[in-house]
């Protein structure tokens, strides 16, 4: 298989698009399939490569923060939970009710 050298993530992600076209189509055998499957694999590494080196500008950092904090409810650090001096009375009325 020739691999081509993937620089930036935009060229990942068009590749990794490229793919998936072509392991949808029914014309494209298993076995190419399965190859693709390996690239796309390499491909990700490379990805998650870029990403962990990348930096962020401080207020980058909070922008993403406060995105990924807005878009997955409940994984809040900031909010209490049993076990750390919160109050547990939700916790015991929902024990009573369990029974």
């Amino acid at each position: 298989m020739a691999e081509t050298t993937r620089n930036s993530f935009e060229d990942i992600t068009t590749r990794m698009d490229e793919i998936i076209s072509a392991v949808r189509s029914k014309d494209t055998s298993l076995e190419r399939s399965l190859d693709l499957f390996d690239e796309a694999i390499s491909l990700g590494s490379h990805a998650v490569e870029l990403v962990d080196s990348f930096d962020l500008s401080p207020s980058e950092a909070e922008q993403l923060e406060a995105a990924s904090a807005s878009d997955t409810p409940g994984r809040e650090v900031s909010e209490p939970t049993v076990g750390d001096g919160a109050p547990d009375e939700a916790g015991a009325d929902s024990s009573e009710h369990a029974d």
